[in-house]
């Protein structure tokens, strides 16, 4: 298959192009600078610049685009990147999708959202028909995701990709938390009582592939694993796995002093099911938080590390 993939040079992009590229598929990768490599496309998406016809050679479109939510401090300046760095690479992309010819257009979008979209579920179980929250992140999914719209509305298969929380050693949520728990010094996040979405690295690589291939699957689709943890189990687990003890919960002042505004999002309860993921048969490699982290730290652990 011929992608096209925009977000190639993040924790996941990087991940996903070498898995796809693996597997016998074609990636051109978008990029803002000016291309130096026989696989690279510039783009402008702040200008909403993309030429067509590099959309119309795809057979498919997979875009996760934007800023990262935990690499800087909320200032008001990058809060508005976090936004405008999604919705103007997402509405490019949807409509250059929009401008190519009925046949020669993308068949399949596959489009980044987050779990963010939900806001806090507290203790509640959420699929994907539940509304948007009312937080920061729930609303630059909301825009994030409408942003595509012009992509469906010219008939292509458009997949929404609610990620939940990756769990890799080498990105995502576990790769700040690492040097803490392996010292020791680890810990849950205030009580510990509010829930995470997770999902194995391969597990969300796996369903990636398996929503590129399923012509029968549209819309919000939750990529989180099928058995949510609290904080507190999450943590025990980790340090466990490292043979280390979980016994200093980090209080909330202290995370509000190391990440501002961020901490509250950090922090969030978000109880979320993969409903899409179950219907359609998909089955997880590593269905348990133990065995998404054993999978995770497993190259950590290995002599070659």
């Amino acid at each position: 298959m011929r992608i096209l993939m925009a977000g190639s040079s993040g924790f996941l992009g990087t991940a996903l192009a070498a898995r796809l590229r693996a597997h016998g598929h074609d990636v051109t990768r978008l990029v803002r600078r000016t291309a130096q490599q026989p696989d690279e496309v510039s783009w402008r998406p702040a200008e909403g610049r993309l030429d067509p016809a590099v959309v119309a050679a795809a057979d498919a479109v997979i875009n996760l685009a934007g800023a990262g939510v935990g690499d800087q401090r909320w200032t008001p300046r990058y809060k508005s990147l976090i936004r405008s760095s999604r919705v103007d690479s997402t509405g490019t992309i949807a409509r250059a999708v929009r401008q190519v010819s009925d046949q020669d257009r993308p068949r399949t979008l596959l489009q980044g959202s987050a779990i963010g979209w939900y806001g806090s579920t507290d203790d509640r179980r959420v699929t994907e028909d539940a509304p948007a929250g009312s937080t920061f992140l729930a609303d630059v999914c909301r825009v994030w995701e409408a942003a595509a719209r012009p992509a469906e509305d010219a008939g292509a298969r458009v997949v929404l990709l609610r990620t939940g929380l990756p769990l890799d050693a080498d990105g995502g949520l576990l790769k700040p938390q690492m040097l803490p728990f392996r010292l020791g010094i680890g810990g849950k996040f205030g009580r510990g009582r509010q829930w995470m979405s997770w999902i194995a690295l391969a597990d969300w690589l796996d369903a990636v592939e398996f929503l590129l291939d399923r012509d029968d699957v549209a819309g919000p689709v939750n990529v989180v694993g099928p058995d949510p943890v609290t904080n507190a189990a999450f943590a025990d687990t980790f340090a466990r796995l490292l043979h280390r003890p979980a016994i200093m919960p980090i209080p909330p002042v202290a995370l509000r002093v190391a990440l501002g505004e961020f901490a509250a999002e950090a922090t969030r309860s978000q109880r979320v099911m993969p409903g899409a993921l179950t219907k359609a048969g998909f089955t997880w490699a590593h269905p348990t938080i133990e065995s998404a982290l054993r999978s995770a730290l497993a190259p950590v652990s290995s002599p070659a590390r």
